[in-house]
């Protein structure tokens, strides 16, 4: 009996599909992978400068807060002082009359521009 033979296909040709195959699917999570960096990246700059603008707020009441405690003395509270808590901090405090606003500058590290909070406030003595 004679075994009839039936064509098969090259194997040879189908060799490389498998390796195009893994070096795409390394491609597409690597990609991946600093996408995710990125995002972290980002992440942690967002949450710095939230930070720093929580502190300037706080830095600012609390300058508020003194002049507020201290009526009889409220233009004595003006001027401008270095603020350790925040990169190139000032605080700048500014009175006109009942008015006391305070300005709070700072820069981002690595960024040049400046970032800056102002919170103004009335104090009267009217009862000293």
């Amino acid at each position: 009996m004679k075994m009839r033979r039936t064509a098969s296909p090259l194997p040879g040709r189908q060799g490389g599909v498998a390796m195009l195959e893994a070096l795409i699917a390394v491609l597409l999570f690597s990609f991946g992978i600093l996408a995710l960096v990125g995002l972290q990246a980002s992440s942690m700059r967002l949450a710095t400068d939230a930070k720093m603008r929580i502190d300037a707020s706080y830095l600012a009441n609390q300058k508020i807060g003194e002049a507020w405690a201290d009526l009889a003395n409220v233009a004595a509270q003006a001027g401008t002082v270095d603020l350790a808590e925040l990169p190139e901090g000032k605080l700048t405090t500014v009175v006109a009359g009942d008015q006391v606003t305070v300005t709070v500058t700072w820069k981002i590290p690595g960024s040049s521009a400046t970032q800056s909070f102002v919170s103004m406030a009335r104090i009267n003595n009217n009862g000293i």
